[in-house]
């Protein structure tokens, strides 16, 4: 059954079973509501009509002008004789007056509603002039007129939650259909992300949840199309990369096994092997660190760290390459500075970023920490020519180096790192000259 469907048939079987609730409530009600005001209204009637026959004495005269006034008020009435005990004037019907007489309705039972057979009546009792009569009248109303008031009453009522439950079901259809059309489409985006047409990928108009659910799916299918452009380009260029050094180590190896090279050659081409076979292997290490990196994520231990420490030991071990390079690394201490993270790991993260920094540099790197309220801030800065626009927004993937850079893998490891260590990394270009490294950790 579509989703459509159900929320239909859920929400009007809630509707109707509000409804059916809410009318037999409302029946009951209103019954008891016009019992209760009839009751009010005879009490009313008896008293003014009592009042009006004690002034005027009309007890005193024949029963037939007791009578005549009585039925000129067009009002159901007993006047009963307590003195006598007999009903002496009715408007009902003889059989009825007998059983409420059978039932002592007058005399011992104190009940607002008078029952005979199938028929009930609400009633109301007023003396006249108890101390020289002993009457005492009696108005009846039949609750069949009451029943008929309800039944109109409800007659409309009803009339009502028809045309409102019309109203609310056609509205649930509306709501549901806007509800669950954006729900359709979204499925038929997952389907073009399942078939890798992440190209044909379309924006869904929505609102509240739904709107936040299709633009994840629509991010996520972005960023699985760069994932694999990216495992695409990585593998491209992994091929690439290995490929070079293990061409020149093969030509140097059988030219040597060959005898081709002989002498001061063959001493050369030992020594490119040796350097191809180092290069080689440290990128196949770097490979493989970033490969762990990216698939276990427990691989970086959360230990505290002193940043000024951290920063002091990088320093130490690239001072030589500074040197060498002819580029001065300046650092402004900011002590008592703790980060958590894996410091092996940050070690090497500091040390490519660095050591990247030196390479593009022409005479100066400057280090500095800001520290914050809910975050640290580190700066890397040199006066290198920065970065080219067309690699800074990738500097960061695999492979992506400038044209003094060394495998690629460096500022990818460092990412991953520091990723895994809470933190992120970023690169702008300076307004004036250089590139500017931010490293952001939280406390």
């Amino acid at each position: 059954m579509r989703l459509q469907t159900q929320l239909n048939l859920a929400f009007t079987t809630l509707v109707l079973i509000v409804l059916a609730v809410g009318s037999f409530v409302i029946y009951s009600l209103i019954l008891d509501l016009l019992v209760k005001n009839e009751e009010s209204q005879l009490e009313q009637k008896g008293e003014l009509l009592v009042q009006f026959l004690e002034e005027n004495a009309y007890y005193n005269n024949s029963v037939e002008e007791l009578e005549k006034f009585l039925n000129e008020q067009n009002l159901q009435f007993i006047v009963y004789d307590q003195t006598s005990d007999q009903v002496i004037m009715s408007t009902l019907n003889l059989n009825i007056v007998e059983g409420f007489y059978k039932e002592k309705y007058f005399t011992d039972k104190e009940s607002d509603l008078w029952e005979f057979g199938e028929s009930q009546f609400v009633v109301s009792k007023k003396s006249i002039d108890p101390n020289q009569t002993g009457l005492e009248l009696v108005l009846l109303t039949p609750l069949t007129d009451l029943q008929e008031v309800q039944q109109s009453f409800i007659s409309r009522i009803a009339l009502v939650f028809i045309i409102g439950s019309l109203v609310a079901i056609l509205l649930s259809y509306f709501v549901t259909r806007r509800l669950v059309t954006p729900l359709e489409r979204l499925k038929e985006e997952v389907k073009k992300i399942e078939r890798r047409e992440f190209g044909d990928l379309k924006e869904i108009k929505s609102s509240g949840e739904i709107k936040d659910v299709a633009l994840s799916v629509n991010e996520m299918g972005l960023e699985l199309q760069r994932y694999i452009d990216s495992q695409q380009t990585f593998f491209q260029n992994a091929s690439h990369e290995l490929k070079t050094p293990l061409m020149t180590i093969q030509g140097y190896a059988e030219g040597i096994r060959d005898g081709i090279f002989t002498g001061e050659d063959m001493e050369k081409g030992l020594n490119v092997v040796t350097s191809e076979a180092n290069r080689l292997k440290t990128l196949i290490n770097e490979m493989t660190l970033l490969a762990k990196l990216d698939s276990e994520k427990s691989m970086v231990e959360q230990d505290q760290i002193n940043l000024d420490e951290l920063i002091k030991k990088v320093l130490d071990r690239i001072y030589p390459y500074a040197i060498e390079q002819d580029v001065t690394v300046e650092y402004l201490e900011h002590d008592s500075v703790i980060i958590l993270g894996d410091e092996d790991k940050l070690l090497r993260a500091f040390l490519n970023i660095i050591t990247n920094g030196i390479r593009y540099a022409k005479s100066h790197i400057g280090i500095t920490v800001e520290e914050m309220k809910d975050k640290i801030i580190i700066r890397i800065v040199d006066d290198g020519a920065g970065i080219d626009e067309h690699i800074r927004p990738y500097l960061f993937h695999r492979f992506v180096k400038g044209k003094a850079g060394d495998t690629g893998l460096g500022l990818a490891i460092s990412r991953a790192i520091i990723e895994q260590s809470n933190g992120t990394i970023s690169v702008n270009n300076k307004p004036e000259s250089g590139a500017e490294f931010i490293l952001e950790f939280k406390k």
